[in-house]
């Protein structure tokens, strides 16, 4: 096969493998995915918040509000993720509106996981990867977390970020 016919094939095996996800956005009318209440939080979820805020202070940057609606969109995104067994930033777009209508976001990222056993572990390996530190590092002021574990036990984790 000629290189030019691959480079579609590689741009968009490239474009699947990204587990991190960033958008800016103008002001546009946009409607609401409907959001569930937000459950309560798992211990494993309060450590990667300590964790993500305890790096940002060593950092010296401000630490971030946990925030209800975030979680519920975090936790409909890893139930999601759960239900079909694949780690992924499907329907990113839905995420991100909803926070805009809901929170007033200007700016929201998230960063998504699966198979860490421990807080430390997920925390640890978004640090090392560019990409998601950014995220972490990123000028917002609130997040939130969901981890849900799939019937074997695997968890799969969604961390959102926003800027109001």
């Amino acid at each position: 096969m000629k290189p030019i016919k691959l480079l579609p094939i590689m741009v968009l095996v490239a474009l699947l493998t990204f587990s991190c996800s960033t958008e800016k956005f103008p002001d546009e009318t946009i409607n609401s995915m409907s959001l569930p209440s937000a459950p309560s939080a798992k211990a494993i979820e309060i450590e990667i918040l300590e964790l993500i805020n305890a790096h940002r202070i060593t950092e010296g940057l401000t630490p971030l509000n946990n925030h209800d609606v975030i979680k519920s969109v975090a936790f409909t995104h890893t139930d999601y993720m759960v239900e079909v067994d694949n780690v992924s930033h499907d329907n990113f777009f839905q995420r991100k509106n909803s926070l805009i209508e809901n929170t007033s976001a200007i700016n929201v990222s998230e960063n998504v996981a699966y198979a860490f056993s421990s807080a430390e572990s997920v925390v640890n390996a978004w640090l090392n990867s560019d990409g998601h530190r950014e995220n972490i590092e990123g000028d917002y002021t609130d997040f939130d977390v969901s981890a849900e574990q799939n019937a074997e036990g695997k968890w799969y984790f969604t961390n959102i970020f926003i800027k109001k």
